[in-house]
């Protein structure tokens, strides 16, 4: 790791909110539902995909639970009034998992349901350690109604990802497969960053031997290639897998995976609670500071 990016990961939760928005604007539509459908359409006029996320975390109240489902609600009528090729993206814990589970699934039911009668489709985000057998139990019950219409991530950092994909193969499948970004114990998650790509590569052949969708969501070309490497293997048709990258990381990339003839879609975060999704991923991924930076500075290297 760089010095910049060290220090970047450093001290990022400390840095005042307008710096950190300076760095995160690229990677945010706005704070609008206007915004994130702008946003969409223009990377549908670049053959592009998109999976639409109101941004909103650590809810304490059943009312915001329900005020960030009803925006869920909002967002499928929007893609759907507005032609744009996009689906949506959820977390658990804003639809109150973490509150009560049945109040959270019943909830994500409807959420989904409205989904399958616009004919679209619904991921469930995977969160800390302490959500998983939670939203793995979710997404079996709203598999069994809707198997067409809803998907759900997988980490390749967790050392329990390969045992769940085998635990979940006897249904019809449709997982985004990521790393992880959460600061779990090494009891429960690998620590290196060679072993946990070494994973991601296990994990993915798993999904695809067992007929499942995979979404690759990575920025690191390492994983690309080996994508690109199971998808030949296999033999896999377009329609069989996409490619899945954050808004803003790593253009030239997405352009070249595009070009090459792969679904790709961008995961497209909008709401008023930026802020903590982006000191998280600037944490997480401190090069997006440092590309920020070459723009403003006009350099081509830092």
């Amino acid at each position: 790791m760089s010095i910049f990016n060290y220090m970047v990961s450093k001290t990022i939760m400390h840095v005042p909110g307008p710096i950190v928005g300076f760095f995160a604007k690229g990677y945010i539509a706005g704070e609008t539902l206007d915004d994130a459908v702008r946003v969409t359409r223009d990377l549908n006029n670049r053959q592009m995909l998109a999976t639409i996320d109101i941004l909103g975390e650590f809810i304490k109240t059943k009312d915001e639970a329900t005020f960030f489902k009803q925006q869920c609600l909002e967002i499928l009528e929007a893609i759907h009034r507005d032609k744009v090729d996009a689906n949506l993206s959820l977390k658990p814990t804003q639809m109150g998992l973490l509150l009560d589970e049945e109040f959270a699934f019943a909830n994500i039911r409807e959420i989904v349901a409205k989904a399958a009668e616009l004919g679209n489709f619904v991921r469930i985000d995977m969160e800390d350690i302490a959500c998983t057998d939670a939203t793995l139990r979710l997404y079996r019950q709203m598999r069994e109604e809707f198997p067409a219409h809803v998907g759900l991530v997988l980490q390749s950092y967790l050392r329990r990802t390969g045992a769940d994909i085998e635990a979940l193969s006897d249904k019809p499948m449709n997982f985004r497969l990521c790393k992880g970004i959460y600061n779990e114990p090494r009891t429960a998650a690998y620590k290196d960053p060679f072993v946990i790509n070494r994973n991601y590569v296990q994990c993915m052949e798993k999904m695809l031997a067992v007929g499942a969708y995979v979404g690759f969501a990575t920025h690191d070309e390492k994983l690309v290639f080996e994508a690109l490497r199971v998808i030949e293997k296999y033999k896999l048709k377009p329609e069989q897998y996409e490619f899945q990258m954050l808004l803003g990381v790593d253009e030239e990339l997405r352009q070249i995976i595009v070009d090459a003839g792969h679904r790709l879609r961008v995961y497209v975060p909008f709401g008023a609670s930026w802020m903590p999704y982006s000191r998280r991923r600037l944490k997480e991924n401190p090069s997006i500071a440092q590309h920020a930076l070459r723009q403003m500075l006009g350099m081509k290297r830092f």
